[in-house]
This record gives structure tokens, sequence and C-alpha cells, in this order.
């Protein structure tokens, strides 16, 4: 694994809960990387610590446009019929 470094005055500055300042930089991290295309969906939920369904719900939260490949339609579609 290989570590980000986060100045601690920008990590202490974070309005969140400190045992959630992690996450929430792993989430915001991989949300404009997917968006612009730069990591895949599936590399994408990895680093935000969310499966693929959750990611993908946040995403839509935040009105983020996906890149959807057919054969994540094609999962899809089959976790729907399940």
């Amino acid at each position: 694994m290989r570590t980000i470094n986060v100045p601690s005055d920008v990590y202490d500055s974070l309005h969140v809960p400190e045992d959630e300042r992690e996450d929430v930089i792993r989430r915001e991290l991989a949300i404009p990387l997917s968006r612009e295309g730069i990591l895949s969906g599936g590399k994408a939920h990895e680093l935000a610590g969310l499966s693929h369904r959750e990611f993908h719900r946040l995403l839509g939260e935040r009105e983020v446009d996906r890149h959807y490949t057919d054969e994540e339609l094609a999962d899809d579609l089959e976790y729907g019929r399940r």
C-alpha cells in the first residue's frame, strides 16, 4: 500500500470527527478520479472503501456522470434479477 501524506494542519482542519477523516479523504479523492476517468469505477470504489453499489449511489447523490461499461450493466442487471 502506498501512503499519501496530508499535512497535519490540513488533516486537523477537516470538519468531520477524527475517526471519520481517513474515510472522507478516500471518498473525496475517489470521486473526481472516477469522474475524470483517471481511475476505473472498480478501483475508485476500492479506494473509497465502498462496495460497487455504495460507490455508484454516492456518485448519483453527487450528480456525477458515470463511466458505465457493458460489463457493469450486465452485472447490475444480473444483480437486479436476484
